[in-house]
């Protein structure tokens, strides 16, 4: 039995309705906004505590990056996700919960061919690329500069 183009088409728009782009626009807008809000506010309290730039630098990110792995720790950073869209994409929080979600994932495997083996599958490639990237941008920078 063949299906027509066209009769494939209505059953796959039946089956998967359009998303509300504007609402989900709206929805990363305002989460992802949040977070970097959020951000700012603990760099400015640990600002008026008298801590330096480059000490503000090492900790705002890794306050963000904590509280995030432990909500991806104990299931609530996918149920803000759910909600959230890209806006929970924020560099920081979405690379720390890309490290942290697939070693929950695979925890069930043992610790080291589960969590620490899985642990970089999805945030390995951009570990990777970055590296790369920043290595050869280091090296034609160094080239220019001389």
């Amino acid at each position: 039995m063949a299906i027509s183009n066209s009769d494939y088409s209505k059953m796959t728009d039946k089956a998967s309705p359009n998303s509300p782009v504007v609402l989900n626009c709206i929805k990363a807008f305002i989460f992802g906004g949040g977070i970097c809000l959020f951000a700012q506010i603990l760099n400015t309290v640990f600002e008026n505590m008298g801590l330096n730039e480059k000490e503000l630098k090492l900790i705002t990110p890794s306050i963000i990056i904590i509280i995030t792995a432990i909500l991806t720790g104990i299931g609530v950073y996918d149920k803000i996700a759910r909600h959230a869209g890209a806006g929970t994409i924020v560099p920081i929080s979405g690379f720390a919960n890309s490290v942290v979600a697939p070693a929950l994932e695979f925890q069930h495997e043992g610790y080291v061919l589960g969590t620490a083996a899985q642990m970089f599958t999805i945030a390995g490639p951009v570990i990777v690329y970055g590296t790369a990237a920043s290595v050869i941008y280091g090296f034609i920078y160094y080239l220019a500069t001389k």
